[in-house]
């Protein structure tokens, strides 16, 4: 997943009628209206509606020239669905300041790469302008950070999918992270911590025989158990990320799964971070539409996009030679 600030300017909020009119045109969905005060009780909001709101918080500020915001999240191909995408782009706006701004997220199904387009104003509801120092270098650091890989790159891992087991233990939904030869350098970096493989030995050996084991790691020694089986069958194996140490061991680095497991203990606790959904992360006055909830299409005359944005040129043919550069990051 990538993020892109679009720097085409407008003072007239043309990303909007844009995306409107793909709406419109069903190849896009609107995904979620947010901050928009009144308007959002409305059951059919007009696009002028939303242009005129944007319009009025930005004629505070006379300074700025260029007050619209228009950013693109992109997924490759159909790795995100739509609603892992706008709870990416909720959760990157806050990180790019932007929580509290009006905007609007809109799904674009019409180009082979998954991805949502963000519209909002650079003038803030105090008439100041929203950061824009070194707005491309926080879009990329802010998306990484979203889906978790800053989180999972702090820790000592010695397999491509023990950083994704990261991730998903802490309720991240990064799975496509693209700096291949970074990853690749911290999995050939990982040296097996043997004094801390000692401790957790005799730790599993004192405490296998209690029911709760796995539930007691978690809660007085942040170690979590991640076992793993097939079928619902018997785990063949498990993963111990220790979060003390920030690193990740192969169970049977510590003790053989056959020597682990007590007739007592109750695996089934293993445990789960909590699964948080999309509107966990909304703002408390937002609307969300669905395609299953969305109203009747918004209607607007057809517009000209070539002073806005050509989705194929932003993430089309640049995701390909990207793509085409590196390998298979999976």
């Amino acid at each position: 997943m990538v993020a892109h600030i679009l720097e085409k300017p407008s003072m007239t909020f043309a990303g909007v009628k844009y995306n409107t009119y793909k709406v419109d045109r069903n190849t896009g969905e609107l995904m979620l209206i947010a901050n928009f005060g009144a308007i959002q009780s409305l059951t059919n909001p007009r696009p002028q509606d939303l242009v005129n709101y944007l319009l009025m918080i930005s004629a505070q500020n006379k300074v700025i020239k260029n007050t619209q915001f228009h950013a693109v999240i992109s997924a490759r191909g159909r790795e995100y669905n739509k609603q892992e995408l706008t709870k990416a782009a909720v959760m990157w706006l806050k990180e790019m300041k932007y929580g509290n701004q009006p905007y609007l997220i809109i799904f674009h199904k019409d180009t082979d790469n998954h991805h949502v387009h963000i519209v909002s104003s650079r003038v803030g509801k105090d008439g100041k302008q929203i950061d824009r120092d070194y707005e491309q270098v926080r879009a990329v650091r802010n998306i990484d950070q979203v889906l978790g890989y800053s989180f999972g790159m702090k820790y000592h891992f010695s397999t491509r999918a023990q950083f994704y087991l990261i991730l998903e233990n802490q309720g991240f939904i990064g799975r496509d992270y693209i700096n291949e030869e970074k990853l690749q350098k911290k999995i050939a970096a990982y040296r097996p911590d043997k004094l801390r493989i000692a401790q957790l030995k005799e730790l599993f050996l004192t405490h296998k025989t209690s029911p709760d084991f796995v539930e007691r790691m978690h809660r007085q020694f942040q170690l979590d158990l991640v076992f793993h089986s097939a079928g619902g069958k018997s785990p063949y194996g498990y993963t111990v990320i220790d979060h003390t140490t920030k690193q990740v061991f192969k169970g049977s680095e510590i003790l053989n799964l056959k020597y682990l497991l007590d007739e007592n203990m109750n695996i089934e606790s293993t445990y789960r971070p909590p699964n948080t959904q999309l509107w966990d992360y909304l703002p408390p006055d937002s609307v969300t539409y669905y395609a299953e909830q969305i109203p009747e299409p918004i209607s607007i005359r057809p517009v000209s996009i070539a002073d806005d944005v050509d989705d194929q040129q932003v993430l089309g043919m640049k995701r390909r030679r990207q793509k085409k550069a590196r390998t298979n990051t999976r």
